[in-house]
């Protein structure tokens, strides 16, 4: 079957699989000029199954090619989360003294007459750029009993101990261990059993050093740690970060043992983590959440990856904090923009009346007079619409989905939900994405950072802007119509 790149709820800057089930990335790393996407796919059915590992590749962070599945399921069980290392020295003895990739793996395998699994993890590689995988003779590599989730392993080569260090989800905590050669590892320290958010059982972690910026020579170490979904948390699934140090055995967190750090605070972003020896540090999620991921309303591929956001540092009057930006390589997907500047906006006015569009960029700069509430209505149509607000009496940025288009398919879907946002010298500056089936909100200079899914009715494509119970100084609003990554199979245009 071909993939339907025009179906109206596929994703057309997004990376979508070309058919069937998508969840978390796996084995990002960027070797020989091509970024490599791994993800955990079922390749039978569009909902979770036993896991394969699908397979592309990327120039640009923009535009996919889709390979042959890399990973199978094979006696040691199905191929779950992972990453994969460019062994540059050999370590591993696999290359002949070459340079090649290595992934490493979590393979699960039920155990007999019963409802409970093994996981361990296994390694495989590849010679020729990640086209054909070769999975390890001895595996698997690393093992550990006590455990019943043991699993996810983030393995990056740490140049202060000249060794591997892996950091691995179990259960409610981190464990991390170390190895010469990518094959036999050592156990060196536990983190988190009495830290951060124990909502869900802990998974897909990343643990990685960034310079603080406008601090010369200052860096500190970030670990990721996703949880999964808990039935008395509306949240579902989500991220966490933890800021630290690292001296190659163990991380020590830099705030106190309660304090949450949310790495994403809309519906719909998980298990993301970041390419290895891409120079900058970038990250994709998994834009889904484990409430309903199962279950929405797209029929022949079923999710989808966030765009990929470029990770730094920044310190908030003491307090250092994750900042996400989305790269510059998305850029190259703009259309001519459509601009203005410093237009008073009433509860008459709808400066945007008559633009339409699916895919478009706008970028946002409010100043606070006496509206209430404030923002944008998108993808907009006979009783459909997702707000994009300010709440300026409670200081809160939301998104609204209440009314976002098909909602049936989970009671949690449809709500609104916000995170505090204090205005900067009176001002609020919002960047936003908008796809078919998304929205991504980045606002405080990439310090608060908002996705959601939405599922338009057909034909919901107008974009207004409003104010409320009173007026807000609209500073500035660049609006981008954006190319079609499919650009050759479907044409998009933002206008009247």
């Amino acid at each position: 079957m071909k993939p339907i790149y025009g179906h109206p709820l596929r994703p057309q800057f997004h990376f979508t699989p070309e058919a069937n089930w998508l969840n978390d990335p796996n084995g990002m790393v960027f070797y020989e000029g091509e970024y490599h996407l791994f993800y955990q796919h079922h390749p039978d059915s569009t909902v979770w199954g036993p896991m394969h590992w699908g397979h592309a590749v990327s120039k640009d962070l923009v535009h996919w090619e889709h390979l042959p599945i890399a990973l199978y399921p094979d006696h040691n069980g199905t191929v779950f989360s992972g990453s994969a290392v460019v062994d540059a020295e050999d370590t591993s003895g696999f290359f002949d003294g070459k340079a090649g990739l290595v992934a490493i793996y979590t393979q699960t395998e039920m155990i007999p007459g019963t409802d409970l699994s093994k996981q361990r993890q296994s390694i495989a590689y590849s010679k020729d750029n990640g086209r054909t995988w070769h999975p390890y003779a001895d595996n698997p590599v690393l093992a550990d009993e006590r455990f019943a989730d043991f699993r996810d392993p983030k393995v990056f080569w740490h140049e202060g101990t000249k060794r591997w260090i892996m950091v691995l989800a179990a259960g409610d905590r981190l464990c991390l261990y170390h190895s010469a050669d990518l094959k036999e590892w050592t156990f060196a320290s536990e983190f988190g059993a009495q830290e951060g958010s124990h909502d869900g059982v802990w998974e897909c972690p990343d643990l990685f050093a960034l310079p603080i910026e406008g601090k010369d020579g200052l860096a500190k170490w970030v670990m990721l740690v996703s949880i999964g979904d808990e039935a008395n948390c509306p949240e579902g699934s989500r991220t966490q970060y933890f800021i630290g140090e690292f001296d190659g055995m163990t991380f020590m967190n830099d705030n106190s043992p309660e304090t949450v750090l949310w790495m994403d605070h809309g519906r719909d972003n998980y298990a993301g983590v970041t390419w290895s020896d891409a120079g900058d540090r970038l990250l994709i999620g998994w834009m889904n959440n484990w409430k309903y991921a199962n279950l929405i309303p797209t029929d022949e591929w079923r999710g989808a990856m966030t765009i990929p956001r470029r990770l730094k540092l920044r310190d908030f009057e003491g307090q250092v904090k994750l900042i996400q930006e989305a790269p510059e390589e998305l850029r190259k997907l703009r259309q001519e923009v459509v601009e203005w500047q410093d237009e008073r906006i009433s509860a008459d006015d709808n400066l945007l009346d008559g633009y339409k569009g699916e895919l478009f960029e706008i970028e946002a700069e409010f100043e606070l007079d006496t509206a209430v509430e404030f923002g944008f209505r998108l993808r907009v149509g006979e009783s459909c619409e997702t707000i994009v607000g300010y709440d300026a009496a409670a200081g809160q940025l939301f998104i609204d989905r209440t009314k976002s288009g098909i909602l049936d398919f989970h009671p949690q879907f449809g709500c609104r939900h916000g995170e505090p946002l204090g205005p900067v010298n009176g001002t609020v500056k919002l960047h936003i994405w908008v796809d078919r089936s998304s929205v991504e909100i980045f606002a405080d200079e990439g310090g608060l950072v908002m996705t959601d899914q939405l599922f338009p009715h057909a034909g919901s494509d107008g974009i207004e802007l409003f104010a409320k119970g009173g007026e807000v100084w609209l500073r500035s609003l660049k609006l981008y119509p954006l190319k079609s990554i499919y650009a050759a199979r479907v044409t998009e245009t933002v206008g009247k």
